[in-house]
């Protein structure tokens, strides 16, 4: 089964939803926009994912580059 994040980012906090393959959620969560709080959170999930996309924004060379240093597999995504 493959799985994939979508984290949808503002200056405050960052929502995460995960979904399977088939497009079902099977998780979802909030945590604060920045890298460490959200690689955390990513790893927290324990599900291998795929693919992260990431909310093109203001802060998102910083947070992308946050997590492909953690070796996360991230995409931005306009």
């Amino acid at each position: 089964m493959k799985y994939f994040a979508g984290l949808d980012v503002s200056l405050e906090e960052t929502a995460i939803c995960v979904v399977d393959e088939s497009g079902r959620i099977v998780k979802e969560g909030r945590v604060a926009s920045e890298p460490r709080a959200r690689y955390e959170a990513l790893r927290k999930i324990d599900l291998p994912l795929d693919r992260i996309g990431l909310e093109a924004c203001s802060l998102a060379a910083w947070l992308y580059d946050g997590i492909r240093a953690e070796g996360l597999p991230a995409i931005c995504i306009e």
